[in-house]
């Protein structure tokens, strides 16, 4: 285990992190963290790297990683302490653990796997017996949950790349083009015009296949007259957006014309009612309800919306258990869905922000 290298250039936004996730250590009965989920380790270091591990002590932030990744981590987390390692992990964790004085060392029990855990207690067990693993679950991701201006504006520029790639999909979608064809006209557009790595896998579903709410795009032929669910985002520093849109081509008949009218409907009302300091179940009902009178409760399956950042399903959950506290700059989807198997489904979804009292749309395509 070796030092590489110590924190000289601290970057403000990183510090006010690592303080509000000190400030909860009291409370969850720990003096230390190790985060490894990905999203949280990046946005508490930003480190992009895909393997390492993040000690957090009171006083003292340390990455520890092996040699792929130990000089992109030099450059990338003025911060925190580098540290080197290689092997097994008992053969560093016990010194690491013992240097930064941690008694209580918090671990992400939501993300763990059993068996890390395992391993994790053995050697806390067998060679650090006066520590102990403490279970922790959603502390990170609730400080995520409030977006800072920065993020915002990543997130905003992910949803702008992701509103052209739909325009450029419009002026070139046509009868017997299949779902994979379109979807790869979404995904080229994003990445040629600044989207990293895509969210999720792009979704077309055409006529009964809309019916699948995360239905993924295959040869399907898209025909006129159906209903046709197009769910894709983009990814700009790491920030993701989210919106679906659902089109007809051709002429709309009664049924595509009702039923759109009646989910439009639906995610129109949440927006105008969504407040600050709702839960994330009053959110959900907003919309629901409305679809819910007109007949289509059991056809509207999933939550109305969920949290957006560097995950694209993130806290909050907007959901009809869901007791989240919507707040001042949290970002998330609102999107209520109608899904008849044979026939098909339809979904509308915008990526939006809580700011000064009120839902802002971030994603501007046409519904």
């Amino acid at each position: 285990m070796t030092s590489i290298s110590d924190s000289s250039a601290a970057n403000p936004r990183f510090g006010s992190r690592l303080k509000l996730l000190r400030d909860k250590f009291a409370g969850k009965d720990i003096d230390g963290i190790i985060v490894y989920q990905p999203e949280n380790r990046y946005y508490l270091s930003g480190f992009t790297g895909e393997d390492g591990y993040l000690f957090i002590s009171n006083d003292k932030a340390v990455l520890a990683t092996d040699f792929r990744y130990t000089e992109q981590a030099g450059k990338q987390c003025r911060d925190c302490e580098i540290v080197k390692i290689a092997g097994d992990m008992a053969g560093w964790l016990p010194d690491l653990v013992s240097r930064l004085k941690i008694k209580k060392i918090g671990f992400e029990s939501g993300f763990m796997t059993y068996s890390f855990f395992q391993r994790m207690r053995d050697i806390f067990k067998d060679k650090l017996p006066g520590a102990n693993l403490v279970p922790v679950n959603g502390v990170i991701e609730a400080i995520r949950a409030v977006k800072e201006p920065e993020e915002i504006d990543l997130i905003t520029r992910a949803a702008e790349i992701a509103d052209g790639a739909f325009k450029h999909l419009m002026e070139r979608l046509k009868p017997g083009m299949t779902e994979c064809q379109a979807a790869w006209e979404l995904e080229k557009y994003m990445r040629e015009n600044g989207s990293e790595i895509m969210p999720f896998n792009v979704i077309v579903a055409s006529g009964p296949n809309g019916a699948m709410a995360h239905y993924e795009a295959g040869n399907r032929p898209i025909q006129a007259g159906e209903p046709v669910v197009m769910d894709f985002g983009a990814r700009v520093g790491g920030y993701c957006s989210d919106m679906t849109r659902t089109i007809c081509l051709g002429t709309q008949d009664k049924k595509f014309r009702q039923i759109y009218d009646i989910v439009l409907g639906a995610q129109l009302a949440a927006i105008a009612m969504i407040k600050p300091g709702m839960t994330g179940e009053l959110a959900d009902s907003m919309g629901r309800t409305i679809i819910q009178e007109a007949g289509y409760g059991e056809a509207f399956g999933h939550s109305l919306g969920h949290g957006i950042g560097l995950a694209v399903h993130e806290t909050p959950r907007l959901g009809a258990r869901s007791k989240d506290i919507l707040l001042e700059n949290m970002v998330f989807s609102v999107e209520p869905g109608i899904y008849l198997e044979g026939w098909g489904g339809i979904r509308t979804e915008d990526t939006v922000v809580l700011k000064d009292g009120k839902v802002k749309i971030i994603t501007g395509s046409p519904k």
